[in-house]
């Protein structure tokens, strides 16, 4: 079992087998940075978080949980050979007797899973020399995604990881936004040893608490807004919030760049921290003393116009992105890309090049009367807000949007969403998104609080059928949730179910295309 939650272990046993496995060595507690109790010094096999991955002489990381100590664990580990026990005071104290018995090198330290990233670290030794990172509420994935395509579309080659897995010039799947350590370091030294010079991340409020990062060598970080989400994790909305801060408070260098959003509230508050620590600043935003400011928007069916200032200079360039948010997030990424040291130029050149990503704004389908269907990852208030917002200008006639909550997360931000998408869409529906292990029919109830007058449809494939079924000519239907997922999960089973697919499914039905 895993010495934290179960996905740690499996996702490093996956990525192992997967992504290629860590070199074979041998390293000194020395040479890993790290100090045993009482000076005693030990030969190192091998990193693992899983007691069950434990293999002759590896180091054991015993990190405390959510739910359950990984000190748990221990004694299974030397059982099956662990020779070093890496964790914190209350887990030494946990598993005296067995450590008594087996007599391991002792790692005891304050914040074991800080530790624990630093030593994977250089265990691996290597990481593409060009590292990013960007943290926020929302558009993580759009900026991570958008700053390796502009890196592609320079020449370079380049990655980006995090909520779709690891995509570019290298690929590999991931479980979770951010990995833990020893995951995400060997996919890095892979990485690199494949070629790959650029790479950027996305930096999730649980990576950065959880000290995921802090062996990552960044050039740069950036900011995209701060909204409600994650409060089943965070104690409060500031606990949430100084856990992303902590990219810019301790994981990026000082001699690194900071690009901030300075269009949300909140920015102005990570910009001071970056300020504080002697970071170079970019700022994005429309704010008239954006260093990166985006003067103006006109949007049409396919994409829009952007009229951007930068250094005194004014460039203008159509991109084939549809909502206002992608706009900013372009930019945002574009400046990460900028403060890595690429030309200013040459980065506004290829911009026109970009296209969706995968489950963001994406198109899925079109109906024979040019009514459209688009798929996004909205799954908060503010998200289901700024996605629905962002679309108008782009459709003639009704805006139809369906929406759904997940189960097991953040019970506040139900109502909060029926709201936001009551507000902005001509029509709503409320349906299953991953209810897990809760009640479905709840979870609506708890929607539809905020969107009394919307449809009720349980079945997440009927829900989209019907909202398609709805649409005349110059409507638009907006799919909220699930964006890029390929799988519904209710109680303890995934099954396939993928947004996108269904739309098109869905359209081909309605027009008579199927076969």
């Amino acid at each position: 079992m895993a010495a934290d939650y179960g996905h740690e272990g499996q996702e490093q046993s996956f990525v192992s087998r997967h992504v290629g496995a860590a070199l074979s060595q041998k390293k000194t507690l020395s040479e890993l940075g790290l100090t045993a109790r009482g000076g005693r010094e030990a030969v190192v096999t091998g990193l693992v978080v899983d007691s069950r991955e434990v293999t002759e002489g590896v180091l054991f990381a015993a990190l405390p949980g959510t739910n359950v100590h990984g000190a748990r664990f221990i004694p299974n580990a030397l059982a099956a050979g662990a020779n070093v026990i890496l964790t914190d005071s209350e887990g030494a104290e946990a598993a005296a007797e067995a450590i008594a018995e087996y007599d391991p090198a002792m790692v005891v330290v304050s914040d074991p899973r800080q530790t624990l990233a630093f030593t994977a670290a250089l265990w691996f030794g290597a990481q593409p020399a060009n590292m990013i990172a960007v943290t926020g509420t929302n558009g993580k994935t759009s900026v991570a995604s958008f700053a390796r395509r502009i890196w592609q579309e320079l020449g370079l080659q380049a990655i980006n990881l995090g909520t779709t897995g690891v995509e570019g010039d290298w690929h590999a799947p991931l479980h979770h936004t951010t990995p833990e350590p020893i995951t995400l370091h060997r996919a890095l030294a892979s990485a690199a040893q494949a070629g790959i010079t650029h790479a950027a991340m996305e930096a999730s409020s649980h990576g950065l608490e959880q000290r995921r990062l802090d062996g990552v060598t960044l050039k740069a970080a950036g900011f995209t807004n701060f909204t409600q989400d994650h409060l089943d994790y965070h104690a409060t909305f500031e606990d949430y919030f100084a856990a992303k801060a902590g990219l810019f408070a301790r994981v990026l260098p000082e001699d690194a760049a900071a690009v901030i959003n300075i269009d949300d509230p909140r920015g102005v508050d990570m910009a001071a921290i970056a300020q504080a620590r002697g970071q170079a600043l970019y700022t994005v935003g429309r704010a008239e003393g954006a260093d990166i400011c985006l003067m103006g928007q006109r949007f049409n069916s396919t994409g829009q116009d952007i009229r951007v200032r930068m250094d005194g200079t004014v460039r203008q360039m159509h991109l084939n992105l549809i909502g206002g948010f992608q706009g900013e997030n372009v930019l945002l990424a574009a400046g990460l890309v900028i403060a890595c040291g690429a030309d200013a130029d040459e980065v506004f050149n290829v911009l026109p090049r970009l296209e969706t990503v995968r489950g963001r704004m994406q198109l899925a389908a079109t109906r024979d009367n040019g009514a459209s269907v688009f798929v996004d990852y909205a799954h908060t208030p503010d998200a289901v807000e700024t996605a629905i917002t962002a679309l108008r200008p782009h459709v003639m006639g009704r805006l139809v949007a369906i929406i759904g909550a997940g189960g097991d997360r953040d019970p506040g931000k139900r109502p909060l969403m029926g709201a936001a998408a009551a507000e902005h869409a001509d029509l709503v529906i409320v349906t299953d998104d991953n209810p897990r292990s809760e009640d479905p029919a709840t979870i609506r109830a708890a929607v539809m609080e905020g969107a009394p007058d919307a449809l009720e449809i349980g079945d997440r494939a009927e829900a989209i059928l019907r909202g398609i079924d709805a649409l005349e000519a110059g409507d638009v239907l907006l799919i909220c949730g699930k964006g890029h997922e390929t799988g519904q999960t209710i109680g303890d089973t995934v099954y396939p179910f993928d947004d996108a697919e269904q739309a098109s499914v869905a359209v081909a039905a309605l027009d008579g295309k199927l076969a």
